[in-house]
């Protein structure tokens, strides 16, 4: 199935890299290479993970403390945010889908 990220997604999980980075030369790639690991697991088992509000779902890490936050769409998984487990836990909620 075809992954979407918003563009909000796709800025969270480069602010993400480069803050690893700062803490550790290869952590940035270890972090990206979690999400990957993450979005292929959820292209697999869309439904495996729990609704977390209406039809949005949440992917943990296995390594990071953060999460995928999804919705399966009708041709696509649309990836709404790469949201840090521990930081304002609500605010991708108003998000337009772009």
């Amino acid at each position: 199935m075809r992954v979407v990220f918003t563009e909000f997604a796709k800025q969270e999980l480069d602010n993400a890299v480069d803050f690893y980075n700062q803490e550790s030369s290869d952590l940035g790639k270890k972090f990206s290479n979690e999400v990957k690991m993450a979005v292929h697991r959820i292209t697999h088992y869309p439904h495996a993970w729990s609704l977390l509000r209406g039809e949005v779902r949440k992917c943990l890490l296995h390594a990071f403390p953060y999460n995928v936050l999804y919705s399966v769409e009708k041709d696509h998984i649309l990836i709404i945010a790469i949201a840090h487990q521990h930081r304002e836990p609500d605010y991708w909620i108003d998000r337009n889908a772009t």
